[in-house]
């Protein structure tokens, strides 16, 4: 379910939305992006790429009022894309802007990652966190703060909990596509 009021394109660019994927009516996406199948994306949320690409992964949300860019190549960088994995969580009023996450990461609300981080498998970043320009956080932690660091290894509860809370997302969205 798209509504092509809030799917625009920008320099003859359309974004790609995959297979039984949720755009909420209130949500925009922008340019050169590619949503995969069955993710979602909330209220206000702002998916822009303008000056660079964004891809999303399967089974992923983009919960309320997040804001994703990235960065152009031009005199002052080499530009960032934005690329996120399948089966992420990002909670309400996220910044995401040129960085990378990978798969089974949950990014919690209020937090920001900043251009050219990395954040690997299975992590959880908890709430307000910032991670800084080219920062990597490991796989298979809890990191807070900001600017984060690393709090302790996750427990198999909580990496079971990543799946969970990306697979609560799919059977919402599909509520929402009726």
């Amino acid at each position: 379910m798209t509504h092509t009021n809030n799917i625009r394109t920008f320099r003859n660019i359309t974004p790609i939305i995959g297979k039984n994927t949720y755009i909420d009516p209130a949500a925009t996406v922008i340019g050169d992006t590619v949503i995969a199948d069955d993710s979602s994306v909330w209220p206000s949320a702002v998916i822009r790429g303008d000056v660079n690409k964004i891809r999303i992964g399967s089974k992923t949300n983009i919960q309320d009022g997040s804001v994703l860019h990235n960065t152009h190549v031009g005199k002052y960088s080499d530009g960032s894309p934005l690329i996120i994995g399948h089966h992420v969580t990002v909670g309400h009023k996220v910044i995401l802007h040129g960085c990378t996450i990978k798969n089974y990461v949950l990014v919690g609300m209020g937090s920001t990652i900043l251009d050219h981080a990395v954040i690997e498998d299975e992590v959880i970043l908890g709430a307000n966190s910032l991670v800084t320009e080219n920062k990597i956080l490991a796989s298979g932690y809890l990191y807070l703060g900001a600017p984060a660091k690393k709090i302790r290894a996750l427990t198999k509860e909580e990496k079971a909990f990543l799946r969970y809370s990306a697979e609560k997302y799919v059977e919402l969205k599909d509520y929402y596509l009726g």
